[in-house]
């Protein structure tokens, strides 16, 4: 069985000019959420592709990290985790890559467990895995 979610997004103009609008119709997190080149390629507020793809990264790592814990014995007190999407300039805009970082507490586990159960969250969260491909 798949699930799907979508979302939608309208460009009017020119690159430079012009502005987008973002939808999530389902969840109605993003309903006419702006976006355009200064948010994206700027330091105008606001949010871009790349923002979104770290917020759905650090998401899933997080849930993923926790269904690890819980499952060795030690359900998570908190999972925080950050992702940081680089995108270069050089040579043209593109994603260079992401960077998770994560601190959490879950009682009885050491922190080279936790670690260990980060790195296979990391490695089967699906946003991860789309990611690596």
């Amino acid at each position: 069985m798949a699930i799907t979610r979508y979302a939608t997004a309208r460009w009017e103009g020119d690159l430079k000019a012009g502005a987008g609008r973002l939808e999530t119709p389902r969840s109605g997190v993003l309903a006419g959420t702006r976006y355009g080149f200064n948010t994206r390629f700027g330091d105008e507020n606001g949010t871009n592709p790349e923002g979104l793809i770290a917020a759905a990264h650090a998401g899933c790592f997080a849930m993923a990290l926790s269904a690890q814990l819980t499952e060795a014995g030690h359900p998570p007190s908190f999972v925080e985790s950050r992702a940081d999407v680089e995108l270069s300039m050089d040579g043209g805009p593109h994603v260079t890559g992401v960077k998770l970082s994560v601190r959490g507490e879950a009682p009885g586990v050491s922190a080279d467990e936790f670690r260990r159960h980060a790195e296979t969250a990391k490695a089967n969260c699906p946003i991860s895995k789309l990611l690596a491909s």
